[in-house]
């Protein structure tokens, strides 16, 4: 979990993180997306654990976020990074509508938000190629890749936000990955964040 100051993590655009972290509060706790207890930890526990993860992200870089939830970790990274593209893909409608809610209300021009899952045709035709899929307690990590890296690019990767338990995933899920094409999967923590990063190979 991260401590990190928000100011230094968004920087002038603190304001939109600000706005993000109201709605969540707010509308995302009263419409079930985050339980009453996350609330007072939203910034450490989700808004922050999530945008650091900006750092393993090359410049320009088209991102797909898989199982988008409330937006985490696309929405951080999009306030974050305004030069990455992010796409949010969720296939539930209430919250595929308060996705779009914040990106409106946010103003977040390089957000695109599709309804759907990511093993589904129609999804994968619309957003395969891309350099780099995020995903954050959607899966594990075997099902995880064999949604995410067909969506990737050869030579692209995919992100994921894990917990202590990676290394344990990393082993049981060690032939599914690369079944899925991934190549060696590399685990490492940024300002407390646990990510496991696995390139597409082919």
């Amino acid at each position: 979990m991260s401590e990190m100051d928000p100011s230094v993590v968004f920087g002038s655009r603190l304001p939109l993180a600000q706005a993000y972290h109201d709605s969540l509060a707010t509308d995302g706790s009263t419409r079930g997306f985050i339980g009453p207890r996350e609330v007072p930890r939203l910034w450490d526990r989700h808004i922050i654990n999530c945008a650091v993860v900006k750092q393993a992200i090359p410049e320009g870089a088209t991102v797909i976020d898989v199982g988008s939830g409330a937006g985490l970790p696309g929405i951080p990274l999009a306030i974050a990074r305004p030069d990455l593209q992010i796409t949010l893909i969720e296939p539930l409608l209430k919250r595929y509508n308060y996705l779009n809610e914040v990106v409106e209300e946010l103003g977040l021009d390089n957000v695109t938000v599709l309804r759907g899952r990511a093993e589904e045709g129609p999804i994968k035709k619309a957003v395969a190629g891309a350099d780099v899929v995020t995903s954050r307690a959607v899966a594990p990590l075997g099902k995880l890749a064999k949604w995410s890296l067909p969506l990737v690019r050869k030579g692209g990767e995919m992100i994921a936000l894990k917990g202590s338990s990676v290394h344990e995933e990393l082993e049981r899920d060690a032939a599914d990955i690369k079944k899925a094409g991934g190549g060696k999967a590399e685990v490492s923590t940024i300002e407390g964040t646990t990510i496991i990063r696995v390139p597409r190979v082919n």
